[in-house]
């Protein structure tokens, strides 16, 4: 039995796939909506955004949030790795000092 939900609960949908990333799967299972509506949903905005300015302006701004959070994903593991891989060489380093002086 096909269901009707709101434009506002549709736009959250596609929002959530297309600016956060997530899976058909991962809402399907949060939401309990069928992966050929949220493809649906998806592709209808994709076809307004190409007649209303204003949806076509939000819809790449949608795009642009996820490739900025991907990328910043991307910038914190490097870090951590940096990080963890400073911390491994400063280790490998003090372990070759001496700690104590021989007195003279």
């Amino acid at each position: 039995m096909p269901q009707n939900y709101t434009p506002e609960f549709k736009k959250k949908i596609v929002r959530l796939h297309e600016e956060e990333g997530r899976t058909y799967k991962s809402i399907t299972a949060e939401y309990g909506v069928s992966k050929a509506s949220i493809s649906k949903w998806c592709r209808e905005l994709c076809e307004e955004c190409q007649t209303s300015p204003k949806d076509k302006e939000e819809y790449g701004s949608m795009k642009e949030n996820l490739r900025l959070k991907r990328e910043n994903d991307e910038l914190k593991k490097e870090i951590a790795f940096l990080k963890k891989r400073r911390h491994s060489l400063q280790r490998k380093s003090i372990r070759g000092l001496s700690i104590h002086r021989p007195i003279s």
